[in-house]
């Protein structure tokens, strides 16, 4: 049986599209400290193409970690979330779970790239106004961060801290717009 966090097909590729958006808002954070490397941009593309279906999810499955290993090649806080942001993004065609990853690293490069982190939040709301009526739909499917250890959102890195608590600011946000 699937994990409850992986989503259909159809979902992921729905959800995929707005990670992609999350993930590009805060890329010229990663490639202010690292112009010459294309990991994250690529990993922003693929995420798109799988969106519209001019990708399959068995071949994104084996690239989505490439993006994740661009985070090596930066030092600052902003530029290595930035890259984590890109990493989830593409991720997304492997479990739906991702896209709320992609949203959360997106959120915690804006706080780290702004004063005294509040920039967080703005990016949060962001996030939430562009997102469709039909991913919203997807998203709340998905199980609270912490509810099903299955996936992405289990007790694992993005239950805690910063991307914990953006995640849990996310799914909140979902369950106001139902």
């Amino acid at each position: 049986m699937p994990s409850s966090q992986s989503l259909s097909l159809d979902d992921r590729r729905l959800v995929a599209a707005w990670a992609a958006d999350c993930a590009e808002r805060v890329l010229p954070l990663f490639e202010a400290e690292a112009p010459a490397d294309g990991r994250p941009r690529d990993a922003i593309e693929r995420a798109r193409a799988f969106a519209r279906g001019e990708l399959d999810a068995a071949g994104e499955i084996r690239r989505r970690f490439v993006a994740g290993r661009a985070a090596h090649s930066v030092t600052s806080p902003a530029a290595k979330a930035a890259a984590w942001a890109a990493a989830q993004a593409s991720g997304v065609a492997h479990m739906g779970a991702h896209a709320l990853g992609a949203a959360a690293y997106a959120a915690k490069a804006a706080a780290a790239a702004g004063p005294d982190g509040g920039r967080g939040p703005a990016e949060i709301a962001w996030q939430i106004e562009h997102l469709s009526d039909p991913a919203s739909d997807a998203l709340r499917r998905l199980p609270l961060l912490g509810d099903d250890s299955s996936g992405p959102l289990g007790e694992g890195l993005l239950a805690s801290g910063a991307l914990g608590a953006n995640i849990r600011a996310l799914q909140a946000a979902l369950m106001r717009r139902s």
